[in-house]
Order: C-alpha cells, then structure tokens, then sequence
C-alpha cells in the first residue's frame, strides 16, 4: 500500500497503533531572512500566480524557502525532492521533500530520514498529514533506531504545520506557521533541523 492511500491520521493511527496528542514543542525566536531572499520570493509573490496548482506552490513557494534554511545545514544534511523510498509493501511512498543525513557516499546516496516534508493536495491538510505520518512510521525503520525522533511538515505553501513520531507517539505542533511571518516560519524550520542534527 502506497502512503499516499492512507487518507487521515486516524487510519494510520489505527493500523499502526499510534497515540497522538498536541503541544507546543517548537520553541523558538524568529530567524532573520536574508534581504537578498525577501527580494526574490516577495518578486515571485507578486508577479507569479503561485496558487495555480499544486506544481506552483511546491516550486514558487515550498522549496526556496526549504532550499533558503538548508544552507545552513548543508554539510551535514541532505534535502531531497521527490526522492522514492520503500519500507516495506505498507510504507513505501515518494515524500515531496525529505531531509536525511548527510551520506559518505555522495550527493546521490541518501542517509537516515530526518524530516519529511508534505504538500497539502487542494489545501486539505488532513489528508497530507495521513502520508505523512506514514512516512514518518516507515523512517524509523529504514534508519533500523525505533527511539530516534524523526519530524513532519505539511504544507499548502501559505500555512505549515509541523508534528513529530517518537517510538509509538505523535505529537502535533499546537501552533502553525506562515510565510505572513517568514522570520517566524524559518526559526521553526531550523529548530528542527537543529533538533534532528543534536539526535
């Protein structure tokens, strides 16, 4: 069964026995956004019409802002788009973009799942937050450490929620973020990324 099939966190829940609940687990200051950055996305904004389709979002709006925190993560993470992987016939799946570490093999080889990232097909969030979650059940299993944290964003590309699965539990971020407020988006964006380097 592709992840994409699963169409709620409830069915997943239900078929792999996960417990969910609601926090504030992201717990950070704004991040300062580089003017060279504001003037390219604020021009993409302005001029290209970014809510035509899902295509426009994922690349107008959802990867320059990605590709913009990875930097600073870079040597160490790799980003990913619509990378294939496959757990088993239950978890196989292609997440829209998904951090793994960093492998000794090269830019081709991809490490362990960190982060994955989902776009919210017709701004419908909780049938992305389905794949997501299974996603997230099957990346701790390929990394082979159950205990690791592994992390969650789906995203229509104007609001992005965030949750996190560790060992048989799912925890939604109580807040959601904004590209209204990009500072704010990008500091929880690198407290993951930051969260998942010191794991």
């Amino acid at each position: 069964m592709a992840v994409s099939d699963y169409k709620s966190l409830a069915q997943v829940q239900q078929q792999f026995q996960v417990k969910y609940r609601e926090e504030q687990f992201i717990l950070v200051q704004s991040l300062e956004v580089s003017q060279s950055f504001l003037a390219e996305f604020n021009f993409s904004k302005e001029h290209l019409d970014w809510s035509a389709s899902e295509a426009a979002r994922c690349e107008i709006i959802i990867f320059p802002i990605l590709r913009e925190v990875y930097k600073r993560y870079s040597q160490h993470c790799a980003l990913w788009v619509q990378k294939p992987f496959s757990y088993d016939e239950n978890l196989t799946g292609t997440p829209d973009y998904l951090f793994t570490t960093k492998s000794s093999l090269g830019k081709t080889v991809w490490g362990i799942p960190l982060l994955v990232i989902i776009e919210a097909k017709r701004n419908d969030f909780e049938p992305g937050w389905g794949p997501c979650l299974a996603e997230l059940i099957a990346a701790p299993k390929i990394n082979q450490d159950p205990s690791r944290l592994v992390y969650g964003i789906v995203t229509d590309g104007n609001w992005w929620q965030f949750g996190k699965l560790g060992a048989d539990t799912f925890v939604k971020q109580r807040d959601n973020y904004t590209i209204d407020e990009l500072g704010r988006l990008f500091g929880a964006i690198d407290f993951v990324l930051q969260s998942c380097e010191v794991e």
